[in-house]
C-alpha cells in the first residue's frame, strides 16, 4: 500500500513539471555544482522577484516530464545537479539573471533550455539573455512611436512662433 502511495506521489509531480515546461514561456537548466548556499540563496531571490521560479529537480523526475512534454531533446543535457529556471511571462527575464549570475560566478553553468516550445542550446540560452527584457522592448517601441508625433508637434509650433514673428 505504502509502495502505490510513493509511486502516485511520483507521478504527480512528474506531471506537474511537464505543466510548467509547457506552459512556461521559456525554461533554463543549468548547473549549479560549487555554489554556496548563500549564492543560491541570492540566485533564488533574483528570480523569485523576476517572477521565475527557480527549482532543482531530480533528472530522473524531469526525463519522465519531458517525455510527458514531448520535449525529450532535452533530456541530452539532463546530465549531473540540474536546476531548472521556469518562466511563464517573459521569455528573455529567466535567461538574463541567470547569465548574469553566471558571468559573476563560474560555478554556474547554463546547458540549455525551452524556449517557446522549442529545446535549445546554452549558447541560445545565452544569445537570448542579451536580448532586453520585455519591459525593454516595449520602452523601445513607445520611443519609436512617439517620434513622429514629436515631430509634427515641434514643426506646428514652429510654423505657429514664425507667423507670430511676421505678424
Amino acid at each position: 500500500m505504502a509502495n502505490a502511495k510513493v509511486i502516485q506521489t511520483k507521478q504527480e509531480a512528474v506531471e506537474v513539471v511537464a505543466a510548467k515546461l509547457r506552459e512556461s514561456v521559456s525554461t533554463v537548466v543549468a548547473d549549479y555544482r560549487g555554489l554556496n548556499v548563500a549564492e543560491v540563496t541570492e540566485l533564488r531571490k533574483q528570480l523569485r522577484e523576476a517572477g521565475v521560479e527557480f527549482q532543482v529537480l531530480k533528472n530522473t523526475l524531469v526525463r519522465r516530464a519531458t517525455e510527458s512534454a514531448e520535449l525529450t531533446e532535452l533530456n541530452e543535457v539532463l546530465v549531473g545537479p540540474t536546476a531548472i529556471a521556469f518562466s511563464k511571462d517573459d521569455a528573455v527575464i529567466g535567461a538574463k539573471i541567470l547569465n548574469d549570475f553566471a558571468k559573476t560566478h563560474n560555478a554556474l553553468e547554463l546547458k540549455g533550455g525551452v524556449v517557446e516550445g522549442r529545446v535549445v542550446s546554452a549558447d541560445e540560452i545565452k544569445a537570448l539573455a542579451s536580448l532586453p527584457s520585455r519591459d525593454g522592448l516595449l520602452s523601445m517601441l513607445l520611443s519609436v512611436l512617439q517620434a513622429p508625433v514629436r515631430n509634427f508637434a515641434l514643426a506646428v509650433k514652429a510654423v505657429s512662433e514664425k507667423e507670430e514673428q511676421s505678424a
